[in-house]
C-alpha cells in the first residue's frame, strides 16, 4: 500500500470521532493528510471550535513532514526549542508539535499518512486517532 485511500481516510475519520464520544471528549476535529502532507479529508464535530481546522492540521503537517508523531516532536521542542522553531519557519509556521498527530504507516512500516486530532487534551486526541487508525487496518504512531 502507497496512500491512504479516501475510504480509509473516512473510517479513520468516522471511528475517531465514535472514540471520542465513548470516551467522553470534547467535540473533536479530525483531518487526515496524505504521504504529501495534503488533506484527503477532514470533518469537524458539532460544537467543536471553528478555529479547529488548523490546529488538526499543524499536528498532522508535523508528523508526515517529519517523519516523527506528535509525542516525539513534544519531546524534541521540550529538549531543542530551536530547531522545532527553525522548523517551523521552514514550513511557515504550520508545524503543532504535539500530542494528536498520529503517523499512519502500511503494513511495511512505510508512512503514508497521518491524522490531525483535536478538541480535548492532547493525550487524548491522539488516543481516540489511534484507534481511528487502528480501526481502518493500518499502524498509528502517536
Amino acid at each position: 500500500m502507497t496512500a491512504v485511500t479516501l475510504d480509509q481516510a473516512r473510517k479513520i475519520i468516522r471511528v475517531t470521532l465514535e472514540t471520542g464520544r465513548e470516551m467522553g471528549l470534547k467535540p473533536l476535529s479530525v483531518v487526515v493528510l496524505d504521504a504529501g502532507g495534503h488533506v484527503q479529508a477532514f470533518e469537524r464535530e458539532d460544537q467543536a471550535a471553528p478555529g479547529r481546522f488548523a490546529i488538526a492540521h499543524g499536528k498532522a503537517y508535523g508528523a508526515v513532514m517529519l517523519g516523527m508523531a506528535g509525542t516525539a516532536q513534544m519531546a524534541r521542542a521540550e529538549n531543542q526549542a530551536y530547531f522545532m522553531a527553525a522548523v517551523n519557519g521552514v514550513y511557515g509556521g504550520q508545524v503543532i508539535p504535539v500530542p494528536g498527530g498520529v503517523l499512519i504507516r502500511d503494513e511495511t512500516g512505510a508512512v503514508i499518512g497521518a491524522i490531525g486530532v483535536t478538541g480535548d487534551i492532547s493525550d487524548n486526541d491522539a488516543l481516540a486517532g489511534l484507534a481511528g487508525i487502528k480501526a481502518a487496518g493500518l499502524e498509528g504512531e502517536i
